[in-house]
């Protein structure tokens, strides 16, 4: 079947910069949503240390586990694979009330893990990927998008392990909570290498003169296929030789896809080399998670190499290439978010190396850890939010 994609006539006459424009594109209210639930979570953890939100349904580690993956990070992921799925099927994706909606249904998801109703959280936080995956297959399915259908099943596995982890904290089924959250970051994992491997070596190349980033079919298949084995190895709960062995092979492969795409040549350009840097972190964590699996390590180094590192690294870099793109601006930094890239990635550098060097900070490095994290979305969203409010500079839709 031959795709139509319709193209945009040149924008004629005075252009509105100031009308209200969250609603036109998946991107602004997602984005918006993530960074001002990334800098104020911190608050909320901190009040339930405090003991001033015992009633809440979900508490201590696996709140936040489950909120940084299921909130921050799925809102993330939506709110990309709205706006990008526009542009790989031709047809549009939800706008206006259904994007409103859906915007709705996730703030609910994060207010009710805090209130004694686990039914509805439950329900709630299931429903929200699910409705994106459908969302998002509409215009996948009547362009028949095929290369990307592997979204929507991505998206329906998020609604799944959230189930999973909810049904568990509810005493229904055995498995434990964290197995739900383990698949969930296998999943986030590769959305992210498989994002990865098609936008940082094609911006490197567009935004660096004389960069010659690669990408070979025998690498990418090694390093796309041992996530995937990754998941399935956690799905089967394999040995932890054999899982030590799976992430060890996982580690190689990521390492050299990243040195193909010629990280070095990105230093001159922030808006390339923080999506290096944080790409780096992937590998980190599959080398630290082998290690944790043969009892070298603390597992928390692996998990937060890939949160605070990779994630975090990754959604700060995309989040303002994607915005600036998709708003008629210059693909270039200004010093707000050169300086929230170097907050995010500090934090994950805090987090994850001092523990390791030396146990006895390890809270002092929690706490200095978020206090970067919060401060690096927090400027995000201070410095986005007339970006994503308001309409782009060029008149065009979107």
């Amino acid at each position: 079947m031959t795709t139509f994609i319709k193209i945009e006539e040149p924008h004629k006459g005075p252009v509105d910069t100031t009308s209200f424009a969250l609603w036109r594109l998946g991107f602004r209210p997602f984005y918006l949503l993530a960074s001002v639930f990334a800098a104020l979570s911190i608050a909320l953890w901190a009040l339930q240390f405090s003991g001033w939100m015992q009633h809440a349904y979900l508490q201590g580690p696996i709140w936040h586990a489950h909120e940084m993956l299921f909130g921050f990070t799925l809102a993330v992921v939506v709110g990309f694979l709205f706006t990008a799925g526009r542009n790989w099927s031709g047809r549009p994706t939800p706008t206006g009330w259904p994007l409103a909606a859906l915007a709705g249904l996730w703030v609910a998801g994060r207010v009710l893990v805090l209130t004694p109703f686990g039914w509805a959280a439950a329900l709630v936080n299931a429903a929200f990927p699910m409705a994106a995956a459908i969302a998002l297959a509409i215009p996948f399915v009547a362009s028949n998008n095929r290369r990307n259908y592997f979204f929507v099943g991505l998206l329906v596995l998020m609604s799944a392990a959230s189930m999973g982890v909810h049904l568990a904290q509810l005493g229904v089924i055995t498995v434990p909570g964290w197995a739900g959250i383990q698949v969930a970051l296998d999943v986030v994992l590769f959305i992210m290498a498989v994002m990865g491997g098609r936008v940082i070596p094609m911006f490197t190349n567009n935004g660096v003169p004389g960069a010659k980033a690669q990408r070979h079919p025998l690498v990418e298949e090694m390093a796309l296929g041992s996530v995937l084995a990754t998941l399935a190895g956690d799905v089967l709960q394999l040995p932890p030789k054999a899982m030590a062995a799976l992430l060890a092979v996982a580690a190689v492969a990521h390492l050299i896809r990243w040195c193909l795409w010629q990280p070095w040549t990105t230093w001159r350009t922030p808006l390339v080399w923080v999506l290096h840097a944080a790409y780096l972190w992937i590998v980190l964590h599959l080398a630290l998670r082998a290690i944790s699996m043969m009892g070298g390590l603390p597992p928390s180094a692996a998990t937060h190499a890939l949160t605070v590192g990779a994630i975090g690294g990754l959604v700060i870099g995309m989040m303002t290439r994607t915005a600036r793109g998709h708003t008629g601006r210059p693909l270039r930094t200004d010093r707000a978010e050169v300086a929230s890239y170097v907050l995010v990635l500090g934090a994950a550098l805090v987090r994850v190396v001092l523990p390791l060097v030396a146990p006895a900070m390890t809270v002092p490095a929690v706490l200095s850890s978020a206090a970067l994290w919060s401060a690096g979305f927090g400027l995000y969203a201070l410095h986005y939010w007339p970006v994503l409010t308001r309409p782009r500079l060029d008149g065009k839709p979107g």
